[in-house]
C-alpha cells in the first residue's frame, strides 16, 4: 500500500461519483490528501481544455464550504479523519504545488476528456508520480457537478445523487437559493 496519495477536484457539490473517486484513492494509500482545485478566484485560470471550469456558476461554493462538505462526506463514509487531509490545490499553477501537497505522494487521477489528459501532462511535466484510476469516455462518466447544479436550478430530482451530509449542508448554507439566484443573474 502506498503511504500518501493525492486526489484532486473542484468538488463543486460533492456527489456520489466524487465519493467513488475519493474512496478509490483512499483504498490505495494510508493517508489521502484531497486537493481542492480552484480554491479561490485568484488561483483559478481559464484553460482551453475546459473553458467552463473557471466561471462563477461552475464555482458557486467557497473553499471552506467544499472543505467541510468533503470532510463530512468522507467521515460519513466511515473514513477515519486522521487518514485524510484536505488542502487547496491550484491545479493551473504547478509552480505552487510544493506549497500545498507532498510532491513525493502518488497522484491518483481519472481521465474523461481533454482536461483530464492535460492535467496528467501537467503532473508528469512537474515530475509527479501519477496513477490513473480509470480512463473512460466523457459520455460514460456518469455524474458531474454541472449536472447536480443544473438539476437543483431546474427543480429536477437530485438528492439521491449526493451524500446525505452534502444535502444537509447545501440546505444549511442556502446554496439552493444561491444557485438559483446565480442562474437568474446569468440569464439577464
Amino acid at each position: 500500500m502506498i503511504e500518501t496519495g493525492v486526489v484532486h477536484g473542484r468538488f463543486q457539490i460533492v456527489h456520489n461519483d466524487h465519493m467513488r473517486y475519493l474512496l478509490a484513492g483512499k483504498e490505495r494509500c494510508r493517508h489521502l490528501v484531497v486537493g481542492i482545485s480552484n480554491p479561490d478566484p485568484t488561483l483559478t485560470r481559464d484553460d482551453p481544455a475546459d473553458c467552463g471550469r473557471s466561471g462563477a456558476m461552475a464555482n458557486p461554493l467557497t473553499y471552506y464550504e467544499r472543505y467541510v462538505m468533503i470532510r463530512r462526506a468522507l467521515t460519513e463514509a466511515r473514513v477515519d479523519p486522521a487518514a485524510f487531509s484536505i488542502v487547496p490545490l491550484p491545479i493551473s499553477f504547478p509552480e505552487l504545488y510544493r506549497y500545498y501537497v507532498p510532491l513525493d505522494a502518488t497522484f491518483f487521477m481519472t481521465i474523461y476528456d481533454e482536461w483530464g489528459r492535460k492535467k496528467w501532462e501537467i503532473f508528469n511535466a512537474a515530475g509527479l508520480k501519477t496513477e490513473i484510476l480509470w480512463e473512460i469516455p466523457f459520455e460514460e462518466k456518469g455524474l458531474t457537478g454541472t449536472d447536480i447544479r443544473r438539476r437543483i436550478v431546474s427543480g429536477i430530482a437530485w438528492k439521491h445523487l449526493i451524500p446525505p451530509s452534502t444535502h444537509m449542508l447545501l440546505r444549511q448554507w442556502g446554496v439552493l437559493k444561491r444557485l438559483r439566484d446565480m442562474s437568474m443573474m446569468e440569464k439577464q
